[in-house]
């Protein structure tokens, strides 16, 4: 496919280049827990999934008060302090749908040398763990998750992050920020043929065990 612009620019104002851009998958593998479902930018997306709408989060905050109080945070989660080792402290979330697929970001251009990822990013000052983890899935799928439980802290070249378990509220794929280029819905058992860094492959095992 040719280069073309992502609908949303960047945090500049930016027009972004995608410089190979997904293709749509079929629609028919949205329903099928056997198969990868692929979501592109403004594309179509089902009414609804497992009883759960796809419709945009209209009222997702807007500035760093708002998301330090974010609906989804769970204060009753028992977790540690974040031992960054050094590195750039990170958080993100591991959204599962009923039929047992995850949801994965594909990030624009392959940032970094990443292929597909799961939606993640670097804390900033002021917001928790799990507000971060909560707005970089918002700004990352277009999904508005509620956090469910604690998984583990994870090493990566620059960030050592935190993985959380979430669900999905509300939100929609086609929403997705300037950062990726395609979401994929995709069953535990592909998910090591579809990350492609250490950290998310050694992630993708225990997801899939």
């Amino acid at each position: 496919m040719s280069p073309i612009p992502h609908p949303r620019p960047n945090h500049r104002g930016e027009i972004v280049i995608i410089a190979r851009p997904h293709a749509p998958g079929p629609e028919s593998h949205w329903y099928r827990p056997d198969a990868i479902a692929t979501f592109l930018p403004d594309g179509p997306v089902p009414s609804a999934l497992h009883g759960i709408t796809f419709s945009p989060w209209l009222d997702a905050p807007t500035n760093r008060a708002g998301w330090s109080q974010v609906p989804g945070l769970n204060p009753q989660i028992q977790e540690p302090p974040l031992e960054a080792q050094g590195k750039k402290p990170a958080a993100g979330v591991i959204i599962e749908e009923a039929d047992g697929r995850v949801w994965i970001v594909c990030p624009t251009n392959q940032f970094a040398g990443c292929e597909a990822s799961y939606p993640k990013g670097r804390a900033d000052a002021g917001l928790s763990l799990q507000a971060t983890a909560i707005k970089e899935t918002f700004e990352e799928t277009g999904l508005h998750v509620a956090i469910t439980g604690f998984i583990g802290d994870f090493s990566g070249l620059i960030t050592m992050a935190r993985y959380y378990r979430g669900r999905r509220l509300t939100g929609t794929p086609a929403a997705m920020g300037w950062e990726s280029q395609a979401v994929l819905l995709v069953p535990k058992t592909q998910l090591a043929g579809v990350v492609n860094l250490p950290r998310d492959q050694e992630l993708a095992r225990l997801i899939a065990a």
